[in-house]
Order: C-alpha cells, then structure tokens, then sequence
C-alpha cells in the first residue's frame, strides 16, 4: 500500500510541473539587477520548460543551460546585423556562439534568431537592407559548419509586417505590408527552402492598449466575445485572427505550408489600467489551455504551434517608450518569485508557479520620504529629486492604473526614493535627497504596492546605467508640488 501511495504522489508531482508540448519562455536581461543565469535555469527546469528564446548569445548564460536539454534560441541583436552581412563574419559568430557548444553535455541550439522585429515601422527602415543577407549568410554558415540540419535560422519579426485592407480588414484577405512585401517574400521564400520556421510576435494585449474602441473579451479565449465573420469562419479572439492574417499572407506568397513560431506572446502585469496580475493570469490560462487541446486555428486546424511565453521575469531597465507595462511582462517578480497561478499543462490544473531558489537581497532596508522635514523645503526641490529618483530607476508602478497609483504624495515620493536607493545598492549617500528622505527598517508595502528590496550581488551592469522614465516622471513631480 505504502508503494501504491508513493506512485500516486509521484505522479501528482510530476503532472504539477508538466508543460505542454511546444510551449517555451523569453528570458530577457534588460535589467538593472539580474539574477545570476544559475539560478534562472534552475528555474527553467524547476518548472518544467524545455524551450527557451534568448535575446544575445551570452556566453555565461548559454553555460548554465548546458546540459539541462532546454532547447535554446540564441540571438544576433539588430545592431550587430549590418556585421553579418560579411559571411566570414557569420561564420565566426556561428562558430563562437553555436558550433563551440555542440557536443554530448553542452547546450541544445535549435535557432539562431537573426535580429528582433528588425522591420517595425519605428526603425524607419535602419534594418530593410542589412537583415536578409545577415539571415542568408547565418543559415548558409550553420550549414556549412555541419550543424544546420538541427539549427536554424530565424527572423523574429512583429505582426505589424502583415495586415489585411482597410476596405477588407478579415484574416482571409492577410498580405505582407505594402512596403516591404518583396524583401518578405524572398525572406519566407528562403526559410521555406531551408525548412527553417517564420517567427511572429503576437501580442492581444498590444491590440486592447491600442485602441480605446477594442473588445475587452477578445483579446482573451473564453469565446465571450462577439466574432469576427469571415466567410464561414467565425473569429472570437484577436490571437486566432492575427495569426490567421498571416498564414494568409504566407499563402499570397506561395509558401502555405511554411512553419510558423510565435516567438512572444503574453500579457503586462503593471503600468497600465489593464495590465493586471488577474488578466495575465486568464490570459495565460486560456493560451495554454489552447494550445494543449491542439485545436489549431480556422485555417490550420489541429496544428501543433511552438509558442514562447514573454516573459520569464520582470525587466526593469526597458525602453518605456511602447509604455509603462514594458518593464511587466514577467510571469516572475525580478526576484524570480511567482506572480500568479499558472497551469502550463493544460490539463486544468490549479498549479502554483515554483520560485526561483537562493535568492540572495540586499539588507531589509527602505529609504522613505521623511515627514519630519522642515516645513520650509521648497515643494519644487522635492520635485526636482523625485524627477532625479524616477529618472535613475523604474517608477512606473506609480502611473495611472498601476499598482501604486493609489499611494498619497508621501507614499508617492517614498516609493521614488526606495526604488533609486535599492539600484544604487543601498549605497550610503543614496538616501539624502536634501533632506527629504530617511532610511527605515519597517516594510512601507501598501496593499498591492511592493517596495522592493533588490537582489544583492547583481548591481547595476555599468555606472551610466540610465533608466529613463518619461512621462511616469511628469506625473509624479505633478502629484507632489
């Protein structure tokens, strides 16, 4: 009988931490404090991924996935895409960050990304010439290092190189942008021939924050909201639709059948009215609960899609720029701890997510605003240093519809000193302020704000580390004079 309940539990625990089929994580390090790789692939393999998409080929990073069996996209960031252009160029890089891990016990690489959305509409064409060849010279490269047969080259690009017209706008009448529909045709061409997959990033999130006027329901995949008709075919969320826009273009482009990643996909937890820890959480729970029935979608029914969840864990030094919710797309905390229950089987599992272990913070300690000081400070010099806190750290919990939107302008300003005090690692001077703040030993946590304590070891990658802010910063100053 002891047996019998020995197998019983250790089923329970391995169903726990099953992930489905396909299913993989980004793991981004645009942070000011990283956990150490260590640590973040112990939390890979403590939850069950057996994919994970990187944005570099950090050599100590893709050391600490040796010999887990992750699977493992490496990246050439877009700045280094004009270099690959020069093929003994790609054959070094292929040989430094592919080829050098590929024995018994080292990393599984399986794609090489070439660039990230190189072709966003934001770049004003600053990769149009340079990402081909790069992704021509990278697959021709792996080739001819024995290795592209299991590895291959990507280009991982946003939903916005495809639409369908104004005059039209349903997934059956997809076409590549105008723009750029021939270099897109050669380039799915050539992945095509190479058997290598097209990599989309989907975001239903994007298309709610977007626009005012967007079906709160159909971002999600409860089927609550109202569809979309085309011809036969009725759409009831935004993640089928965009997804079949493009398969639609593949199909204008001769190549219908040509493999498609959705290199991210996933939901903000923080920085804007609806970027709430609750919405991730049905967001996620409904894609994984998809993908596990592999239903597919209305034009590639019963297909199995390799999906990579954005992100892994909380990114506070990303641009703003898209928003606030840039620096939230974690499905961890910075600190690798859980927001959220999450079933990454699919089976309907209530699992909790398993935190990253060893976590090591800085002293339990918080710099606040000091409400004894004098009543004669200028109110605009408490501006100028909050301005300062805001513009050295990540403030955006602070903005409209955020967590710590609701604190009181004491909280506000407390809560722009901790989070400049915590990235200069508590260092001392970095709680003075001209005399509006003080140090405390007592946790100023309200409700659902979080006064964070960083990670201790991980400091800031160089001192000219900026984190700019915008118009968080605006807003703040605003709330306190």
């Amino acid at each position: 009988m002891s047996s019998f309940w020995f197998l019983i539990l250790f089923l329970v625990t391995g169903l726990s931490k099953m992930v489905i089929e396909g299913l993989g994580v980004n793991w981004g390090t645009q942070a000011t404090h990283l956990l150490p790789p260590k640590i973040v692939s112990k939390l890979l393999q403590d939850n069950g991924f057996k994919k994970v998409k990187l944005f570099d080929a950090d050599q100590e990073t893709l050391s600490s996935l040796a010999g887990t069996g992750i699977e493992v996209m490496v990246a050439i960031p877009n700045n280094m895409l004009a270099q690959m252009t020069d093929y003994d160029a790609a054959k070094k890089w292929v040989n430094r960050n592919v080829t050098r891990y590929n024995f018994n016990g080292g990393v599984t690489i399986k794609y090489v990304a070439v660039g990230n959305e190189p072709f966003l509409e934001s770049y004003n064409g600053s990769f149009l010439n340079s990402t081909f060849p790069a992704l021509q010279n990278i697959q021709n490269a792996l080739n001819e290092a024995g290795v592209g047969d299991t590895v291959k080259a990507t280009v991982p690009l946003n939903a916005d190189v495809y639409n369908s017209p104004v005059s039209n706008p349903v997934p059956s009448a997809g076409r590549f942008r105008d723009s750029i529909n021939d270099l897109m045709t050669q380039i799915v061409q050539f992945l095509n021939q190479n058997n290598a997959p097209f990599t989309v990033n989907i975001y239903p999130f994007l298309s709610l924050y977007g626009s005012t006027g967007f079906p709160f329901d159909y971002a999600f995949f409860d089927g609550g909201a109202q569809p979309l008709v085309d011809g036969n075919i009725r759409y009831t969320n935004v993640f089928d639709a965009n997804f079949d826009t493009l398969v639609s273009a593949l199909n204008a482009a001769g190549v219908g059948n040509l493999t498609v990643i959705v290199g991210e996909v996933g939901w903000p937890t923080d920085g804007d009215i609806n970027a709430k820890s609750a919405n991730a959480e049905k967001f996620y729970n409904g894609l994984v609960k998809k993908l596990a029935s592999k239903a597919g979608t209305p034009l590639r029914p019963g297909a199995d899609i390799e999906v990579y969840l954005f992100g892994l864990v909380d990114e506070d030094a990303k641009s703003i720029a898209p928003g606030n919710f840039e620096r939230h797309w974690g499905i961890f905390r910075y600190d690798g701890q859980p927001k959220f229950q999450m079933d990454l089987s699919g089976l309907g599992q209530v699992n909790a997510l398993v935190p990253a272990r060893d976590v090591k913070y800085q002293a339990r300690q918080w710099c606040v605003f000091n409400a004894n000081a004098g009543g004669n400070m200028d109110p605009n010099k408490l501006g100028d240093n909050i301005n300062y806190a805001c513009t050295f750290s990540d403030c955006t919990a602070l903005g409209y519809g955020s967590t710590c939107n609701g604190l009181d302008q004491n909280g506000n300003a407390s809560y722009a000193f901790n989070m400049y005090y915590q990235v200069q690692n508590q260092k001392r001077g970095s709680c003075i302020f001209e005399g509006f703040a003080r140090l405390t030993t007592e946790d100023p946590t309200q409700n659902n704000c979080n006064f964070t304590i960083q990670i201790a070891g991980s400091g800031p990658r160089s001192p000219a580390v900026r984190v700019v802010v915008g118009l968080v910063v605006v807003a703040v100053v605003v709330l306190l004079i």
